[in-house]
Parts: structure tokens; sequence; C-alpha cells
């Protein structure tokens, strides 16, 4: 009898220690995602799956049961063995899954995009291709954006062509896009009208509080602000196959 115990109970300790080094690895180590759409075509077609190996740029920690239950958590990310460069291709959580005026987490809801723009960079698109203000290196899927820039405006299907912030004055649209400063941490930007259209869900979703503009003035909170220092990195993100794809030429920065 104590044998048939010894082996249950050497059994069921197995079993405790396969799931801990299984819930280990899924935080820390890999994930696996479904590519839902042709969004990243032709390096990732639609139906594939993608293999991440969290440790390259350190994995995040934030409480798994509360994003299941839709509230907003707190992240914190691990410490990678390298920052995140240019035409890397990231998964990430969708930042507008409610709707694009204000920045959330659904943990549900990812999107697969590569990346064009870095914290500091100055971006532009010049008839539909990326352009980095100092950088020579090619941005993207360049046959993409060429099609993009050799496309009429009538063209485009309804809702395409015209893109982030939506703003009349500004004027941007997926062809002629910019220049868009994207801040990094410790940045100090003036608070002028446009800046309040490019950058304010950013700052509502770093200080959750509410930001307006009114009487050629910037609030934050209720209270007038000039300037802004912002907390965190910000990068742009953009699909290859650029002439249908939701990326932040549409939604902004992430």
């Amino acid at each position: 009898m104590k044998r048939w115990i010894d082996i249950l109970l050497d059994f069921f300790l197995a079993v405790v220690g396969l799931a801990i080094l299984w819930v280990f690895a899924q935080v820390f180590l890999f994930a696996s995602f479904h590519i839902p759409s042709d969004s990243m075509e032709p390096e990732l077609v639609e139906g594939d799956f993608v293999a991440v190996w969290k440790p390259v740029l350190g994995a995040r920690l934030f409480n798994l049961n509360a994003t299941l239950r839709l509230e907003q958590v707190e992240i914190h990310r691990v410490s990678g063995f390298r920052n995140i460069e240019r035409n890397d291709i990231l998964v990430f959580n969708f930042p507008h899954p409610n709707n694009w005026d204000k920045i959330e987490m659904h943990i549900l809801k990812y999107y697969v995009k590569r990346c064009i723009g870095l914290p500091g960079d100055t971006l532009s698109i010049k008839n539909g291709q990326f352009r980095i203000e100092g950088v020579n290196e090619p941005l993207g899927n360049i046959a993409s954006q060429q099609k993009i820039g050799q496309t009429s405006p009538e063209e485009f299907p309804g809702g395409v062509y015209r893109s982030f912030p939506y703003d009349s004055i500004i004027g941007w649209n997926i062809q002629n896009f910019g220049p868009l400063y994207i801040p990094k941490a410790g940045d100090q930007l003036p608070m002028s009208r446009k800046n309040y259209q490019l950058y304010h869900k950013l700052i509502s979703w770093e200080q959750k509080a509410k930001v307006e503009y009114k009487d050629s003035t910037v609030f934050l909170d209720g209270k007038p602000i000039k300037d802004y220092c912002f907390q965190k990195d910000y990068y742009f993100m953009a699909g290859d196959k650029g002439e249908n794809s939701q990326d932040s030429r549409y939604w902004g920065l992430l």
C-alpha cells in the first residue's frame, strides 16, 4: 500500500512541477499567436501561427484575472536582451479595443505589425512611402508603399484614404502624412492645438485624466497646461500590406 501511495505522490508532484514550469514558460519565455488577417502579407499570411520568444524584448507582468474581467491594469515589463528596432515584427494588444478615442487594454485583442518608427524619431509619409528623418534604411514593405503612392485618392475604398488624427486643418492621409514626432520618455513638448490633436490620447492614458482643448488652451484634468513631459516611449506600427492594414496611420502611436 505504501508503495502505491509513494507512486501516486511522485506522480502528483511531477504533474504540479510540470504545471509550474508550463506557467513559467508561458509568462516569461514564449507564446503563440494566430495571424487573423492578411495585413502582414507577404511576410505573414492569414492563418499562420507565430511563436514569440519573450526574453528578446522582455516579458510583461500584469494581473491576468483582472484583464479577463476587462479591467485596466498596471503592466510591468521585465528587461529583455535588447530594445525594439525598426522593422521588428511585434505582437501587441490593440490599444483601442472599444473606440479610437481612448487607449485601453483588452488581453484577447492583439495585432501583429511591423515597427516603423522608434521613440525620438520624426516620421513622414511621402507619396505613400515611410521616411524617418536622418535614417536611410528601407522601412516596411516598399512594394506596397509604392502601390499606395501610385493610386489616386478616388480609387481607395471608403475610410482608407484619410488618416490620423482626422483633423481637417492638419489634413494628413496615407499618401502624405506628417512630420510626426514620436515621443520618448522625458520629452517635453509644447501643447499647441496641433500637438493636442496628435498626443491628447497618450497624455490622457498616462495621466488617467481628461484632456481638453478650448479657448486656444489645453486643459489636463481641468487645469491649463503649456507643455507636457511624456512618461513613456512610443512607437509607430504598420502592416506590410499597407492598403489593407489598420495601423498607426489610422489610430496613432503605440
